[in-house]
């Protein structure tokens, strides 16, 4: 008789137990298998320059932060005086990837808007994103000087993901 209601009881506290991990779970930080793995390597046009060609090869031995965003995406017009800020800081090169977007609307976006890349690669058909596992706009990787993923940012970089997170750690990883 008491077993048929402790069963329901203890299939209660377990449910509210996982509910509550869940709620105390940020939903932007996704585990990522890229993280601590070589950072695809890719080599698509530049946007500003279709002639010329960026590869993350050519960073090698520095610490870089790699931004994904579209001009399509109103996130990433949210996330754009942020960049500016970080850009400003000039902590480490910030490269814009340009995903599977029309090159004239993007670069009509950053001038109506100010540039805070360093350089933008254009990826019009979306392969790189899709070798970096987005999924969707706007993402940021910081990535070491060997060329390894540190850290993933889902979503709009925020003040305090900027300064609690990106920062200190490109700080450390400038060190090593």
């Amino acid at each position: 008789m008491k077993l048929k209601f402790l069963i329901p009881l203890l299939l209660f506290v377990i449910l509210v137990g996982f509910l509550a991990i869940g709620l105390n779970r940020d939903p932007h930080e996704l585990p990522s298998p890229l993280i601590g793995k070589p950072a695809p390597a890719f080599q698509v046009p530049q946007l500003e320059q279709a002639n010329k060609t960026f590869s993350p090869e050519s960073l090698k031995g520095q610490v870089w932060i790699l931004n994904v965003w579209a001009s399509w995406c109103v996130a990433c017009r949210e996330e754009h005086p942020m960049l500016l800020q970080l850009s400003k800081a000039q902590i480490a090169p910030l490269i814009g990837l340009d995903y599977k977007d029309q090159r004239d609307d993007a670069l009509a976006m950053l001038a109506r808007q100010g540039n805070p890349y360093t350089l933008s690669a254009f990826d019009g058909n979306g392969r790189v994103g899709i070798n970096y596992g987005v999924y969707g706009v706007p993402e940021t990787y910081v990535i070491d000087k060997a060329g390894i993923i540190r850290f993933k940012q889902i979503g709009p970089i925020t003040t305090e993901i900027l300064h609690q997170k990106i920062y200190p750690l490109i700080n450390e990883l400038k060190k090593s």
